[in-house]
């Protein structure tokens, strides 16, 4: 039986993400599970490097094409949203979609908390990667005491 591969695998000239499509219900909570992991480190290179170099997005108003465009829109994200803590959950899949609802908290530099929520539809290449996301977001001002997502998901929550 050949070997599993890790959360990202080099093979020739492209990059392999697994899980690949064609999804079970298995395989796309798994990819929603690895895409809230990798968006919870606020890393902009690491979650850039989930997408094909010449993804679509639209996110919120804004629409973005490509890698870079995508790391400099997250680099400007996580400069604004401090203490970013994301929860996703897997709403739908096909073959090579996925629809996901989620919810974050964060706070800005005045120190108002604020949660973010709404649902994206993802689209991957045969990769892994994902070629195309839609993103719909509300924002809720919120008190700090009522926060309900405090950073990554614990063991005990996957």
């Amino acid at each position: 039986m050949p070997a599993v591969p890790g959360p990202e695998e080099h093979t020739g000239m492209s990059t392999v993400r697994p899980p690949l499509p064609p999804f079970t219900a298995e395989t796309a909570a798994q990819k929603v599970q690895a895409a809230e992991d990798a968006w919870n480190t606020r890393d902009p290179e690491r979650v850039a490097s989930a997408y094909t170099p010449d993804s679509i997005w639209r996110n919120r108003e804004e629409f973005l094409s490509g890698r870079e465009e995508i790391r400099a829109f997250l680099t400007r994200k996580w400069a604004k949203e401090h203490d970013y803590a994301l929860r996703k959950q897997l709403w739908a899949f096909t073959d090579d979609r996925i629809a996901v609802r989620f919810q974050y908290e964060w706070h800005d530099e005045s120190g108002q908390w604020w949660r973010s929520h709404g649902n994206e539809l993802w689209e991957f290449a045969a990769d892994g990667l994902m070629r195309r996301r839609e993103a719909g977001i509300n924002d809720l001002p919120i008190g700090e005491a009522e926060r309900s997502v405090f950073g990554p998901r614990g063991d005990g929550e996957r």
